[in-house]
């Protein structure tokens, strides 16, 4: 959908990051209005908003940001590291890790945020517009990433209203139009 249809609100609901005002959400067979339930499952899920950076911590390195999220999904020292060394690699920002986030640019940014959200392996990735404003090499570095996720087993919510990228990783296509969603089909039928 186009830009102020609801997509990053919608993707917030989805992730536990904003509260249900009305109607339901459920993920994973959790209503996500139940704090308790929510907590349960919000493990499994990683969240990457829309904007440069928005899930990283400005005076953090590279490195830090990344021990910050694995730390928080209970990965010891050498799972961290490993972790850490293999998403820096892939995503050439292996020389970069001892650079405060602050001086990155915005696609080393939005590399890095992505990064932070994939470290736990989640079930259930949800990326809101993460190619906006990216040069071509960074977002077909982005989407290799996302494709991966997928590939390990990670359901991925995508937003964009960009058609050609969301046909190159998505199965099903979601059109939202005046905060409605308006079709849900594969991607094939749609064209």
């Amino acid at each position: 959908g186009p830009d102020g249809v609801g997509k990053s609100s919608l993707l917030a609901l989805i992730a536990g990051a904003r509260e249900i005002q009305g109607g339901r959400v459920e993920v994973f067979g959790v209503d996500m209005a139940n704090a308790r339930s929510r907590r349960r499952i919000l493990p499994r899920i990683a969240f990457m908003p829309q904007g440069l950076g928005k899930n990283l911590y400005p005076t953090l390195s590279v490195f830090e940001n990344l021990d910050f999220f694995a730390r928080l999904f209970g990965h010891d020292r050498p799972e961290r590291r490993r972790r850490i060394t293999e998403l820096t690699q892939a995503t050439g920002l292996a020389p970069f890790v001892d650079r405060p986030v602050g001086k990155l640019s915005g696609g080393m940014k939005q590399k890095l945020g992505l990064c932070c959200a994939l470290i736990h392996d989640p079930d259930l990735l949800i990326l809101d517009e993460p190619t906006t404003g990216l040069d071509p090499l960074v977002q077909q570095t982005v989407m290799e990433l996302v494709r991966e996720a997928n590939r390990a087993g990670a359901t991925v919510f995508f937003s964009s209203h960009i058609l050609p990228e969301v046909q190159a990783v998505c199965d099903r296509v979601g059109i939202i139009r005046d905060g409605q969603l308006v079709a849900t089909e594969r991607v094939e039928d749609l064209m």
